[in-house]
């Protein structure tokens, strides 16, 4: 008999978790695991490759939000309400998530987490993902009325997943569990070289330039503000490069003002989000993490699958990526220290070689049959 297994997200939006997610249900092994996602949102650049290998179902259907219908939005409103705002997590559970699975898996800290928690199925094995650090980053402080109510949500897992050593031990230090293990993303190598491959979908001169990437949501986390600035201050100084930013986010418009008004169109290119990043990865010469915090970053793996340099702030997950340091710069979580390394890679080609050099080594132990194993067998407990 295969397990069922339910997976709880919030929305398939290009986040790292709902990349990860949807890499984790493509790779699984479909004769001994029967998957249903279920995203409370049906909204996200995942959704489709989700719907293409497992059972999808959703409880909100965002397009309703946009109808022409008065009646539509006003359902979409009512449900909407009473999902996020008027039921207790356990009515919610009751009246809206899917039932009768062996397996129930809220893959995302927050609302979904919070959810799964009141669940009334007593043979499921219940387990809980945490992709922050939740130590340094407490994001999901507005979810839950105190930090004690978080506690007890996250007691009622059988177990809870941390995706670094970071992440786990933030987990038991901030709510005194100690049911608590770290399984790493899962990263498909071949899928990622295979798609890094086709053409670009956006131009980019071969002038020669030195090209900077960096790839992750628009908001404060992930610390674009002080990169676009590094970029800004480097620029005056005279050194040639180029910086990429892939993706989209709440804080767009203020990088977009700050790179008109200190003249670095020519310089920082914000394209937007791409479903496929590494065809323009591949052809960038250091990728830089500048984020001010982080759980276990996969598109540091997946520019360290590709042999890209890496440089990164130092923040969770990243001395094991790294291997502390062996296979890529990791540096002081502040402006100055961020741009100090930048600055000295960039214009030293020696280094820069050095690191690339690293970068194809580590690589070689990323396999996603290794990296599903462990997860597969939690799943199959």
């Amino acid at each position: 008999m295969k397990k069922k297994v339910l997976f709880l997200i919030e929305s398939l939006s290009g986040g790292g978790a709902e990349k990860v997610l949807t890499t984790l249900v493509q790779n699984i092994n479909k004769d001994k695991f029967d998957v249903t996602v279920c995203s409370i949102v049906n909204a996200g650049v995942y959704k489709d490759e989700i719907k293409s290998c497992v059972n999808y179902c959703y409880l909100l259907d965002s397009e309703k939000c946009k109808s022409s219908s008065l009646l539509h939005r006003l359902s979409y409103l009512l449900k909407y309400k009473l999902i996020y705002n008027w039921l207790p997590a356990k009515w919610v559970y009751k009246l809206f998530i899917p039932k009768g699975f062996d397996v129930e898996v809220a893959f995302i800290e927050g609302f979904a987490t919070k959810i799964m928690s009141a669940s009334t199925n007593k043979q499921a094995k219940k387990y809980a993902w945490v992709h922050s650090d939740l130590k340094n980053n407490h994001w999901i402080g507005n979810i839950y009325k105190s930090l004690s109510e978080e506690k007890e949500s996250y007691s009622k897992y059988d177990l809870i997943v941390g995706v670094s050593n970071t992440v786990s031990n933030a987990v038991k230090q901030l709510y005194g569990l100690n049911n608590v293990k770290t399984l790493y993303n899962p990263i498909s190598s071949d899928s990622i070289i295979k798609a890094s491959a086709l053409p670009t979908t956006i131009p980019m001169k071969s002038n020669g330039t030195l090209r900077l990437i960096s790839i992750g949501r628009f908001v404060s986390q992930k610390g674009y503000d002080r990169l676009i600035e590094i970029a800004n201050t480097l620029h005056i100084d005279g050194i040639d490069f180029e910086l990429w930013l892939l993706g989209d986010g709440p804080d767009k418009e203020i990088y977009q003002k700050y790179i008109q008004e200190n003249n670095l169109r020519d310089v920082v290119h914000i394209p937007g989000f791409l479903s496929n990043p590494y065809s323009v990865m591949k052809n960038c010469d250091l990728f830089i993490c500048s984020s001010r915090s982080e759980g276990y970053s996969t598109v540091v793996t997946e520019a360290l699958i590709l042999g890209i340099p890496v440089i990164t702030t130092d923040c969770s997950g990243m001395d094991e990526l790294l291997d502390n340091g062996k296979y890529g710069m990791i540096v002081a979580n502040n402006y100055h220290a961020l741009e100090d390394g930048i600055r000295k890679l960039i214009t030293d080609n020696q280094l820069l070689e050095l690191y690339k050099n690293k970068a194809q080594v580590r690589r070689c132990h990323f396999s996603i049959n290794e990296l599903m194993k462990p997860i597969e067998y939690l799943l199959n407990e």
